[in-house]
């Protein structure tokens, strides 16, 4: 081989080569990733409030498309009271047969989102949240905070345990809400390859 036709294809390769990693920069920097996002429960009757943290949600967010998804491993809830995290895990969420939740979804308006510019910006969410085993349609409100730091999502919506076949014991059921209050707060940071 001349080295006019080496060169030639050495070059090619090379341009290439620079075309597949820009691409794959670009395709990256328009992706957000948590691995600690929060997620909190809160149920209210007049006999008892109820409230668990988990600070291990994951979560990937493509900016470009709006697309979202966010999972949370149940027995990472912590409880005020190690006998309700007990009771909620084995007899309520049965974890270890429904290890996780899930949500894949979508910013219905993701285009009214500036991720250049700081700011505050109203978001819709719409997509499927598959709790117990169990799979069912929710949109909900929220709102991104861009900044330097990445971006703070925030949301709060409610689930009703029956519609994922969550059984309530009747001894308790006026211990629990029929709608139990779930807060979304995730901090997004680019994801890197």
């Amino acid at each position: 081989m001349n080295f006019r036709k080496y060169f030639f294809l050495a070059s090619s390769c090379f341009f290439l080569f620079l075309a597949s990693f820009n691409a794959d920069a670009q395709d990256a920097a328009e992706k957000y990733f948590t691995k600690e996002g929060h997620i909190k429960f809160h149920s209210e009757t007049p006999i008892e409030t109820i409230e668990a943290d988990n600070y291990k949600a994951t979560s990937v967010l493509d900016a470009a498309s709006g697309a979202m998804e966010f999972a949370v491993l149940i027995k990472a809830f912590e409880f005020e009271k190690a006998l309700m995290q007990e009771h909620f895990n084995e007899n309520y969420m049965e974890s270890d047969e429904y290890p996780k939740s899930k949500f894949k979804g979508k910013i219905t308006n993701i285009d009214e989102v500036d991720f250049a510019k700081e700011g505050t910006y109203t978001v819709k969410v719409v997509g499927d949240l598959t709790i117990h085993g169990e799979t069912n349609p929710v949109e909900a409100e929220g709102t991104f905070e861009v900044g330097k730091e990445g971006i703070q999502a925030m949301s709060k919506f409610v689930v009703k345990p029956a519609d994922y076949g969550i059984k309530i014991p009747a001894v308790v059921v006026e211990n629990i809400a029929e709608e139990i209050e779930i807060t979304v707060d995730l901090n997004y940071q680019p994801f890197t390859r």
